[in-house]
C-alpha cells in the first residue's frame, strides 16, 4: 500500500482505515461493476482509494480537511479520481449526480460524531443513491438494523428501513484504524429501496412524526403523541394500541398512524401535509 500518511486531527473525527486485510474485505464486499460510478467519504490517507481506482467507471472523494485532498491530489493525480475539497454534508448530491449519469455508490470511513446527519444526507438525496457502505459504531449500525420491540429499535432503525434495505456486513476492530478508536466498527450497507417500505400520505409529517414519538419514547404513544400533536393543533385519533410505547411499533404501523392523524385533520392547515 502507497497510502500518505498525515497527523489525525481529533477535532475532525479522523480515525484512519490502516490494515490492508480490512481495506480488502470492504472492496470486495462493495463488488464493484465496471458501470458504477463510486463517491468516497473522508478517504484518510487513501487506503480503500489505491483499492478503488480503476474499478468503476468513475471514482470521486470528497473530504473537508484539505490536507486529506492535497494528499490525493498527490497520490491520484492526472484524472485518475475527481477530488472534492468540501464537506460532505454541504454537499449538492443532485448536482453530482447530474454530472455522473446514474445512481451514486457510496462508500466511506465517516467521523463518527456526525453518523447520524451524513445518513440522513443521503436518505434525503436517495433518489440520486443506489446505495451506500459505511463504517459505523457497533452500536449504531444495530440500531440502524433494530427491530421492533428492543431497545435498539427507534428513529434510525424505522427512517433506514422505510427507505432502504440494511445489512450489517462485518465488525472491524480498533488495532485496524490509526488511532485506536475506543469502540468496535461495523461495516454496513443501506441499499435504497424504489418505493419506500409503504406509501404514506405525506413522508416529511411521517418522519416530523416518528422524531417526536421516539423523542419521548417512555411515554406511552398516547402521551408522546400528544405533545406531537398539540404543537401542531392536531386531533389524535381514537385507536387501539394508545397505551403502547413507540418503540412497539413496526414501520407499518407507525405509517398507518401518520396517516391515521392526517386523515383525522382534514381541513386543519399542518405545513408540508395534504389537506384534502
Amino acid at each position: 500500500m502507497n497510502a500518505f500518511r498525515i497527523s489525525p486531527k481529533k477535532s475532525l473525527g479522523q480515525n484512519f482505515l490502516r490494515d490492508p486485510n480490512y481495506v480488502r474485505k470492504i472492496a470486495t464486499f462493495l463488488s464493484i461493476q465496471a458501470e458504477d460510478a463510486i463517491l468516497e467519504i473522508g478517504p484518510g490517507e487513501g487506503a480503500l482509494t489505491e483499492v478503488l481506482v480503476g474499478r468503476g467507471r468513475s471514482l470521486s472523494v470528497v473530504d473537508v480537511d484539505p490536507r486529506v485532498t492535497a494528499g490525493m491530489h498527490a497520490m491520484f493525480g492526472g484524472g485518475k479520481v475527481e477530488i472534492i475539497n468540501e464537506d460532505f454534508l454541504q454537499m449538492d448530491l443532485v448536482a453530482f449526480s447530474a454530472n455522473h449519469p446514474g445512481k451514486v455508490r457510496i462508500v466511506g470511513n465517516i467521523p463518527y460524531n456526525i453518523t447520524t446527519p451524513i445518513l440522513f444526507h443521503v436518505l434525503d438525496h436517495r433518489r440520486q443513491v443506489s446505495d451506500v457502505t459505511i463504517m459505523v459504531q457497533r452500536e449504531v449500525a444495530r440500531r440502524m438494523a433494530a427491530r421492533p420491540s428492543g431497545k435498539e429499535y427507534g428513529i434510525l432503525s424505522v427512517l433506514c428501513g422505510y427507505w432502504a434495505d440494511v445489512v450489517l456486513a462485518f465488525d472491524v476492530p480498533p488495532t485496524a484504524f490509526y488511532p485506536r478508536p475506543r469502540v468496535t466498527s461495523t461495516v454496513v450497507r443501506l441499499t435504497m429501496r424504489d418505493a419506500p417500505l409503504v406509501p404514506v400520505r405525506d413522508e416529511d409529517f411521517f418522519r416530523a412524526m416518528v422524531r417526536a414519538v421516539f423523542g419521548k419514547r417512555r411515554k406511552t404513544l398516547r402521551n408522546s403523541l400528544r405533545w406531537f400533536a398539540e404543537d401542531r393543533g392536531l386531533r389524535i385519533p381514537a385507536m387501539s394500541g394508545m397505551e403502547r410505547r413507540p418503540e412497539q411499533l413496526s414501520i407499518e404501523e407507525l405509517a398507518e398512524l401518520s396517516d391515521a392523524i392526517l386523515a383525522n385533520n382534514r381541513g386543519v392547515p399542518v405545513p408540508g401535509a395534504p389537506t384534502s
